[in-house]
């Protein structure tokens, strides 16, 4: 069984990294299990270890807090779901590719909820929907990301995991290059014109949990 938490007002980010840190040598130790955290903290930065120090746009705008995950520089700040998953890797298969598959398919289904098609995209990590609303210079509809998944293994155990934007304040994705990516924009449920709460996309995440893990990865990819 996985415990869910609902962490109240914004989580000042290193007392959380270090209750998350606490959590997982519990699990590793035998002494607690799986856990979600659903929080939001205040506007700040974080830097994953394939940060780029080019990629830090305003380093004075937000704090920044250079953290042991997978990737570069992310927001997190009001409006943002933030979704710390502490799960067994090993217990779920053992294969690190298909759990991230499933972290995936885990947003996908829950933006579904909201009919909101939400896609993965070759070389761009996170979660990406298409504006129509928006054409770029090609007529083409340009994409936007809504979703971002970092996360780090300690002996199988996951900790860091997704953010989903509800309704942050977009400009503050201005003070970094998000993820290390140029050319595409970010988005937010609200800014797609979708009336969603944080309440309800809780309801949609806990819904959508053990459908999106149930599938294999040979499941996922013949959908």
């Amino acid at each position: 069984m996985v415990d869910w938490t609902h962490i109240p007002g914004l989580a000042p980010y290193p007392e959380t990294l270090a209750a998350m840190e606490a959590h997982v040598a519990a699990m590793n130790e035998g002494r607690a299990g799986e856990a979600i955290w659903l929080l939001e903290h205040p506007p700040l930065y974080t830097a994953g270890t394939s940060a780029r120090a080019a990629d830090l746009v305003d380093p004075h705008r937000f704090p920044v807090y250079p953290v042991g995950r997978g990737g570069q520089y992310t927001y997190h700040g009001p409006g943002q779901r933030v979704i710390y998953c502490m799960l067994d890797v090993k217990a779920r298969g053992g294969d690190v590719r298909c759990f991230v598959r499933d972290l995936e398919r885990w947003v996908i289904d829950t933006l579904a909820e909201f009919n909101v098609r939400g896609e993965i995209r070759e070389g761009r990590v996170g979660v990406w929907v298409s504006r129509p609303d928006r054409p770029g210079p090609d007529g083409r509809p340009t994409e936007d990301k809504i979703a971002a998944i970092g996360i780090k293994l300690r002996r199988w155990v996951s900790f860091h995991g997704i953010s989903i934007n509800v309704e942050p304040d977009l400009s503050h994705f201005d003070g970094i290059v998000p993820c290390g990516i140029r050319d595409h924009g970010v988005t937010s449920l609200v800014d797609l014109g979708l009336p969603v709460t944080m309440a309800d996309l809780d309801a949609a995440l806990m819904s959508t949990f053990e459908r999106a893990f149930r599938r294999s990865c040979a499941a996922q990819d013949v959908a």
